[in-house]
């Protein structure tokens, strides 16, 4: 195994310049470092730009300097290594490697890793003692402290051949690097270090640079001042400064400090008010209140900021990171937000989302706190604006328009991406109608009890919170959401899909003018399309709830990935229509092409079409297929129905498939509670109908299938927020708790209990007590 292994590291090193080349290429962004100059060439420390300037770049660095602080190798009671933590990040490392990637790692560990084995020594040193002189030692081992020295000189061997077996498990060779500060600062030591650094990345070794604590005190005891006459540089006195001293002089693309904390804070985290910075520039210096170093390491996080910043000066990019969170090296490469970026870029730069959240947070309790008249208010300037600013928002969107058929959209994307006259009045008609009807949504009261005597109980409806609505293509659903929204008191953050950008930037403008009337413009945020939306997904003490708008790949996807928030939608819409013996023959055609042909990459379009066995033999089953086929409609055989044909349509692949597009599986059912069984075995819980003009077999029906909307001689179509009279819907949910169907404003809403008494304690009714229950429903 450690053969092919040592083979796959060879052919990826033998590849390694068309594999950076071709990335390099796709991401329109300047090459990675070349290889370490010799010192006659290697350039002077200047300050340059970074190679990257946002998270998503990250996934292109090619020359990685890694380094483990003290804390992140060392068990927490500090005897020893933690060699799971240890084994999982060279893991990681193994794999940067075997991808083509040039990684270097700066560890500490080895005055730990000694100091374990010498306090062994000592144990069984002073029991061998104890019993050839059985006498008390106790005193004289009072205040015996192990030379640090000592331990590195005893663990560096040890911590060496730990990560050589270590290593080793994925064919990758390593070699030790010991440095001094002096070796800085002495030019031929200075040279010979970083051309021993270069050849051995030129022999596809991992160098693991370590200070040589044997022969020099530890660095946090030296002046930190430079020796006079000495290259200028970064003062090295931690692992921290050393790692952004090697990075620079390596020419690495990032650097990643792995300590035991998530990352930056803007005080010590233990304090009240810390919140982590997931971006820092160095504006941002300011905002920092730095506390005490590593209980463990020598370095605390002003040595950290401070080695990063000079890195990031010249011209390396730093992640600032917890080594003890899983898989932290592959998740920062993959451009998730982990940890501290360091980056100099302001261009782009939009407010942190966390930020966005708590805005959010805030704008809706000053919402809930504003009448219902007023927040009416907000969403009829809205929904006016929409007419009035015409010809601003159609110039946007004709941006995002030219992107499109430029990067190739798709013909039903484009459809859904285009924004109109028509279009806009119809979303200015509808957040009309979320106005009128907001009147009564938050603060009503559902039930009133009075529990005693003077003692009386009232639930009423209050807003969930904060939103996170995740929708596709369509910029049209931004005004609806937030419309809802502002109805119902909630803060809503949205993150809309890039191909609608321009289009979206301008309606969130007229979003935010119509929230500034009512003094809550910060409660609607549009997160930056830079924003990864599985960082979102785990942002748990921030969102309430998920409500992803779009293709059922997207929806699926969101419900996965969020572990810990609740996602309102649904995955799929597979919707039916059944075709009853009893049907009218010119009814079921006009429903069948209207729920099939209307629109049918909508989650509510036809995807089959039931038909009682007792129809095959009239006219209505050619009648149906030949309305079909000239709409165009591809159509597949079920099982049933495929059996009964010489020939015909193909036989469809799955009964629970969502189409999307104009095709649709036809099968054919012995009777009313059959097609009722096959819609609860292979639909999806979204819309289904019956077209029959028998009352009770209709009836029958509706009381039977089990989906969030069912319906009579009507088109499944009809299942819109707009059309059911909502104004607009900010999703359709196939769930089974808190809403179903169309979701308005009433979905967007939860309830809280309020308790007025009067003295009243809960020992009051215990036995013996003077309290009385009276349970009394009371008028609402």
């Amino acid at each position: 195994m450690n053969v092919l292994l040592r083979k796959s590291s060879q052919m990826l090193h033998a590849i390694k310049p068309s594999y950076s080349t071709n990335i390099w290429r796709a991401a329109s962004i300047q090459p990675p470092r070349q290889p370490i100059t010799t010192p006659e060439k290697r350039l002077s420390l200047e300050r340059k730009q970074p190679t990257f300037t946002e998270r998503s770049q990250l996934k292109y660095a090619r020359r990685l300097v890694v380094k483990l602080g003290s804390a992140v190798i060392t068990r927490e009671d500090n005897h020893g290594l933690a060699l799971g933590r240890l084994a999982s990040i060279v893991e990681q490392v193994a794999e940067c490697h075997l991808e083509g990637r040039e990684v270097m790692m700066v560890t500490s560990g080895a005055v730990a890793f000694g100091k374990q084995k010498l306090t062994q020594e000592l144990l069984m040193s002073l029991s061998m003692r104890e019993t050839l002189a059985p006498k008390d030692h106790s005193k004289a081992e009072e205040g015996f402290l192990l030379d640090p020295r000592a331990a590195a000189a005893v663990g560096q061997s040890g911590l060496m051949s730990l990560y050589d077996a270590m290593f080793a498990q994925y064919g990758v060779k390593i070699a030790q690097v010991l440095v001094t500060k002096p070796d800085f600062y002495n030019d031929e030591t200075r040279n010979n270090l970083f051309c021993t650094l270069s050849e051995l990345i030129s022999l596809n070794i991992v160098p693991i640079i370590n200070t040589n604590d044997a022969v020099s005190p530890p660095m946090f005891i030296v002046d930190d001042d430079l020796p006079a006459g000495s290259k200028k540089g970064i003062a090295i006195k931690d692992n921290d400064s050393l790692s952004a001293m090697l990075a620079a002089e390596v020419q690495a693309d990032l650097l990643i400090l792995m300590s035991d904390v998530d990352g930056i804070y803007n005080k010590p985290p233990w304090e009240d008010g810390a919140k982590l910075m997931h971006t820092y520039t160095t504006n941002d210096s300011r905002l920092i209140e730095f506390g005490k170093k590593s209980k463990v390491g020598t370095g605390g996080m002003d040595s950290k900021v401070k080695a990063a910043t000079w890195a990031l000066d010249r011209g390396v990019s730093v992640v600032i990171c917890n080594g003890m969170q899983e898989k932290a090296i592959k998740t920062i490469i993959g451009g998730r937000k982990v940890g501290t970026f360091f980056t100099e870029s302001t261009e782009g730069y939009t407010t942190p989302v966390e930020e966005l959240a708590e805005n959010a947070r805030i704008g809706s309790r000053q919402l809930q706190s504003l009448s219902a008249e007023q927040r009416a208010c907000a969403v009829n300037t809205l929904a006016d604006l929409l007419v009035s600013r015409e010809a601003f928002i159609m110039e946007a969107n004709a941006k995002d328009l030219v992107e499109a058929q430029r990067n190739g959209l798709a013909k039903p994307l484009l459809s859904r991406l285009s924004l109109n006259t028509g279009k806009l009045r119809n979303l200015s008609v509808g957040l009309k109608q979320i106005a009128d009807a907001s009147h009564n949504n938050v603060g009503r009261v559902l039930r009133r009890t009075r529990l005693a005597e003077n003692l009386d109980l009232t639930q009423v409806t209050v807003p969930i919170g904060v939103l996170l609505v995740i929708f596709e293509s369509r910029p049209d659903s931004l005004p609806q959401v937030a419309a809802l929204a502002i109805a119902s008191a909630n803060g809503l953050l949205l993150k809309g899909g890039k191909e609608a950008s321009y289009s979206n930037k301008a309606l969130m403008e007229l979003v935010k003018e119509a929230l500034a009337t009512v003094g809550a413009e910060k409660a609607v945020s549009l997160v930056s399309t830079r924003e990864e939306i599985s960082d979102l997904l785990s942002m748990d003490d921030h969102i309430d709830l998920i409500i992803p708008r779009g293709s059922s790949d997207l929806v699926r996807s969101i419900q996965q990935q969020s572990l810990h928030i609740p996602v309102l939608g649904h995955a799929e819409g597979v919707c039916h229509v059944f075709i009853d013996k009893d049907a009218d023959v010119k009814k079921a055609l006009k429903i069948v092409r209207d729920a099939k042909c209307d629109y049918p990459a909508a989650c509510n379009a036809m995807e089959t079409l039931l038909i009682h066995e007792d129809l095959m033999s009239g006219d209505i089953f050619n009648n149906v297929c030949n309305m079909l086929k000239r709409e165009g409609v591809k159509i597949y055989s079920g099982p049933k129905l495929n059996q009964q044909l010489t020939f015909g349509p193909p036989a469809a692949k799955s009964l629970k498939h969502e189409y999307g597009s104009l095709e649709c599986c036809i099968e054919i059912v012995k009777d009313l509670d059959e097609a009722i069984d096959h819609i609860h075995t292979f639909g999806s819980g979204h819309t289904d109908v019956i077209v029959t003009e028998n009352d009770s077999a209709a009836q029958h029906f509706l009381n039977s299938v089990d989906s969030a909307c069912v319906f009579h001689n009507a088109s499944s179509r009809f299942a819109d927020g707009f059309r059911f009279g909502l104004g607009a819907e900010v999703g359709i949910s196939t769930a089974r708790i808190h809403a179903r169907g169309p979701v308005g404003v009433e979905g967007l809403l939860t309830s809280k209990w309020i308790l007025r008494g009067n003295d009243h304690t809960a020992a009051d009714f215990a036995d013996g007590g003077r309290g009385v229950w009276l349970h009394e429903s009371m008028p609402i």
